[in-house]
């Protein structure tokens, strides 16, 4: 049985980064489309997701462990990012959500810390090249509130 290679985010977005066209850009992210790249991409552009956190570097360890070894995935902690949002977790203090930061950052590959740090500082666009948030919301389908288009539903006769 042949085990298929889930790529890193930060892998992800340097495919992005070095495709040509914003066509392709936009095909690569819905190739690698899941709800937790989804999720994270959207707490990293949606303007009206502020993170709990200060902006610029955060004090952490990184994880110097070789990509695909010791170290957890991106793709699994984006479900706890919520936390890291403002308004969305009010009963954890914020003491208990800088450890819980750190150590999810510490948990991660370097290259995946760096990529939730960028995210958080909503920096993205300026380490790769063409990830914007009309590349981002085209790929899923989003309008400008980062929502998926929806269509006004057909009115149905009640009588058929």
């Amino acid at each position: 049985m042949e085990e298929t290679y889930t790529p890193l985010f930060s892998e992800i977005l340097d495919m992005v980064h070095k495709a040509k066209t914003k066509t392709q850009k936009v095909e690569l992210l819905r190739k690698y489309k899941t709800d937790s790249l989804k999720m994270f991409l959207k707490a990293a552009f949606d303007p009206k997701i502020e993170w709990v956190f200060p902006a610029g570097e955060v004090p952490y360890t990184p994880n110097d462990s070789p990509a695909g070894t010791d170290h957890t995935l991106l793709i699994q902690e984006s479900k706890k990012l919520w936390r890291f949002i403002k308004g969305a977790d009010n009963v954890t203090r914020q003491s208990q959500k800088e450890n819980m930061f750190f150590q999810m950052l510490e948990g991660l590959h370097e290259s995946e810390a760096k990529l939730l740090i960028n995210a958080k500082d909503k920096k993205l666009h300026q380490i790769y090249k063409g990830l914007s948030s009309n590349v981002v919301r085209e790929a899923f389908g989003w309008d400008e509130n980062f929502k998926v288009e929806e269509y006004p539903a057909q009115e149905v006769l009640a009588n058929g």
